[in-house]
């Protein structure tokens, strides 16, 4: 498999904020967002093949108990389920962060980082027709996501542009006709900077009181800035 880059950090987003774990980020994705912050594990690919021993190995020489398989999209990587099962049975906890577009086919995963992609991930029109159209069609499977909530722990993760995103989201609740707490749901500012996430913040944070879901912020940002291995 391809992998951009493996290092030992501490989990900036979601339910396991301030963890420290180590992140298997895998090259390849299947989606083209604009505002993506790994351009290198996605847009333009890169990274070095590794076997599934070699990425272990590599893994098992820090100390952290948990591990992110992160991408790009871990989902599309050759290996990867076996990449999963290999680390669980060293004892790991193993978080996949995915988009959700493609079935879990019950790979090993303890913990189901799920983060469908509104509208405003779309890329432009003009320069990347091509790619908007694929991108479009693929970036939101409900009948996916289901199948992500029905056989693991999971957490629920939508990137934040402007206000008006909220709608959006209470609509793709709607559709996957699933009882889904509201403290499930982490609305994550958009931003690669610390005065990017903090102008968002304060409305963002302020929509999560009022429609009772939770406000999630991007820690390594705050503490590494929008760098590799971080």
């Amino acid at each position: 498999m391809l992998i951009a880059e493996i290092f030992h950090s501490i989990q900036g987003e979601g339910e396991l904020t301030g963890v420290p774990s180590v992140f298997v980020r895998t090259s390849g994705c299947n989606l083209r967002c604009i505002w993506c912050d790994t351009p290198y594990a996605s847009w333009q690919p890169e990274g070095k093949p590794l076997t599934v021993e070699s990425v272990v190995a590599e893994v098992m020489k820090h100390p952290s108990r948990h591990v992110v398989l992160t991408g790009g999209e871990p989902m599309v990587a050759p290996g990867i389920s076996e990449l999963a099962t290999a680390l669980t049975v060293l004892g790991r906890h193993v978080t996949i962060e995915t988009a959700a577009t493609i079935t879990p086919g019950g790979i090993a995963c303890d913990l189901a980082s799920l983060s469908p992609k509104l509208l405003n991930s779309s890329p432009d029109r003009l320069r990347h027709g091509t790619w908007r159209r694929k991108h479009e069609a693929l970036r939101w499977q409900p009948e996916v996501v289901c199948a992500w909530l029905d056989a693991y722990p999971w957490q629920l993760k939508f990137v934040v542009t402007q206000p008006a995103d909220v709608e959006e989201i209470e609509d793709m609740l709607a559709q996957l006709r699933r009882e889904v707490p509201r403290d499930k749901v982490l609305l994550m500012p958009e931003g690669t900077t610390a005065a990017a996430l903090r102008e968002r913040s304060p409305w963002l944070s302020e929509l999560c009181k009022q429609r009772g879901f939770r406000y999630a912020h991007r820690l390594q940002i705050e503490l590494y800035g929008n760098t590799r291995g971080t």
